[in-house]
């Protein structure tokens, strides 16, 4: 019988050299938010507003972050636990620092905890699809949404327009991005969930943003097509 936790998550196949390999990404990513601080400096010498610079920053950390991390995952691990588990760390940490330590404010605003969300949405919509479907491979798909996708919208309008915005052309650019990677990964079924979260990612309604809405939306597409 396979051995799980009581979350039901498959146990890794080493969980050892898994823990070392999720601990080296954990100070990867670490070290991807605090050089985040270099780049919005660079931002502001440049002539840029403080908003400005703070949403680009934001972008390079989902890229440089979600973004790698997520296309390592079905490489490096067997089992989506400890991905999953160190997503939500980072997300409480984050949270942490928000509420009871110095913000980050080179790239977390007063106005909403959507890099909370980020972390909550890539490490459920992976947990949730690797369980349920057992392909690692499909499960990082909306991971790569909210992190690459996402993070294309926010470059393009805040190049545009230097203000966070819901406009089209991000939209655009998004559907650019994650059409083909949905495809790559997953063939029809990938290109669907992509045009849904593209869809998706035009919508929020604080506390909840599009990168929840982005990952949640996509997981339940694939989970559908695949039962179908």
């Amino acid at each position: 019988m396979e051995n799980v936790n009581p979350l039901g998550l498959a146990l890794p196949d080493n969980p050892l050299k898994e823990l070392i390999v999720a601990s080296l990404l954990a100070v990867y990513v670490l070290a991807i938010v605090y050089t985040g601080r270099l780049l919005y400096a660079g931002f502001r010498r440049r002539g840029h507003p403080h908003n400005v610079a703070v949403y680009y920053v934001r972008k390079y950390i989902h890229m440089g972050a979600g973004g790698v991390v997520a296309l390592l995952v079905p490489l490096l691990f067997s089992s989506p636990l400890l991905p999953t588990l160190m997503s939500f760390l980072l997300g409480g940490f984050l949270y942490y620092m928000r509420k009871y330590r110095r913000p980050m404010t080179w790239f977390q605003t007063e106005d909403n905890m959507y890099e909370v969300n980020f972390t909550i949405g890539w490490g459920a919509s992976l947990a949730l699809l690797w369980v349920l479907t057992g392909d690692p491979w499909l499960s990082v798909l909306p991971a790569l949404f909210i992190s690459f996708g996402d993070a294309v919208t926010g470059i393009v309008r805040n190049a545009v327009f230097k203000r966070r915005t819901k406009h089209y052309l991000g939209n655009i650019a998004m559907g650019a991005v994650v059409l083909p990677l949905g495809y790559i990964y997953a063939g029809p079924v990938g290109l669907v969930s992509a045009t849904v979260a593209t869809i998706a990612e035009k919508f929020e309604s604080n506390p909840i943003d599009d990168n929840l809405l982005i990952a949640l939306s996509s997981a339940a597409t694939i989970l559908l097509l695949s039962l179908l």
